[in-house]
């Protein structure tokens, strides 16, 4: 494997940070350092097109007589069985405006890394050497250092500068404190109003109605089929309204028309025949 990269920063400064295991170890992408470890240990996750692998292991960083370094790692998959080993080396050489940071290693794998596609890995490596170059770069010119904290602010009553120098210590006053108003949160819950068998009173009447619904329930349920509990029209207010009845008048009413028509027709062939027989 070789690997090129350019950095505008001179050679001198990136070896400062290579030189300090600490500094290498915050320019590792990724890198969660395992508390009471090595300076370059802890857990890497490795995105390879799709997928991701996380490996937990340390390396050991050494500077040769050529002012090159030596690179020595190996990690195991947090995962897995499968496990990396990495031998590399990185020369540092004098550009204009910078210098080139040059990889020229091996590496040997196996387990869920050997599925992935060559060119998959070959681009998730290449990658990651960019961004430790980067990274390396950034520490180099105290890009990642971060930012002091402000100072603190000054006691109550003093200023600051101008301010003061040309105020009167006698005349300063802290402003009044605002008085806290009460939560309801932590005041207390007043105590009931019921006397002791008035509280059981009420508590037994709602055991009572309690029961009486279950056994309600109990009734309506007993005696029928899932399939006819399931189809049961709704009751209480989502109950269907009924249609509204007709009223029909009772039986002797109703035949009381047709025996009154029967005798007026009667009464009336009777008149007649008596009238023909005259």
């Amino acid at each position: 494997m070789e690997h090129e990269v350019f950095v505008p920063v001179p050679a001198e400064r990136l070896r400062e940070v290579l030189d300090d295991p600490a500094r290498v170890a915050r320019a590792v992408p990724g890198l969660q350092q395992d508390a009471g470890a090595e300076p370059v240990a802890g857990r890497l996750k490795i995105r390879v097109g799709s997928h991701s692998v996380t490996y937990r292991g340390a390396v050991r960083v050494s500077r040769r007589g050529d002012d090159a370094y030596a690179v020595e790692g190996e990690a195991e998959e947090s995962r897995g069985s499968g496990s990396v080993k990495l031998s590399l080396r990185i020369a540092l050489r004098a550009a204009e405006d910078g210098c080139t940071v040059v990889y020229d290693g091996t590496a040997s794998a196996d387990g869920r890394i050997k599925d992935f596609p060559a060119d998959a890995v070959e681009s998730a490596v290449t990658r990651l050497l960019n961004r430790f170059a980067e990274h390396l770069a950034a520490a180099a010119t105290g890009a990642d250092d971060g930012v002091p904290p402000p100072p603190p602010p000054p006691p109550s009553g003093q200023g600051t500068g101008t301010e003061a120098e040309g105020a009167d210590p006698g005349l300063t006053e802290e402003p009044p404190a605002s008085p806290e108003r009460p939560s309801v949160f932590g005041a207390d819950v007043p105590p009931s109003s019921l006397g002791p068998e008035a509280r059981e009173d009420q508590e037994d009447q709602e055991d009572e109605e309690d029961i009486a619904e279950a056994a309600h329930a109990r009734r309506t349920m007993i005696g029928r089929s899932a399939e006819e509990v399931d189809h049961a029209p709704p009751r209480g207010r989502y109950a269907p309204v009924p249609a509204p009845q007709t009223v029909t008048p009772p039986a002797p009413l109703r035949w009381a028309a047709p025996a009154a028509a029967l005798a007026v027709a009667s009464a009336i062939v009777a008149v007649r025949a008596l009238r023909r027989r005259r």
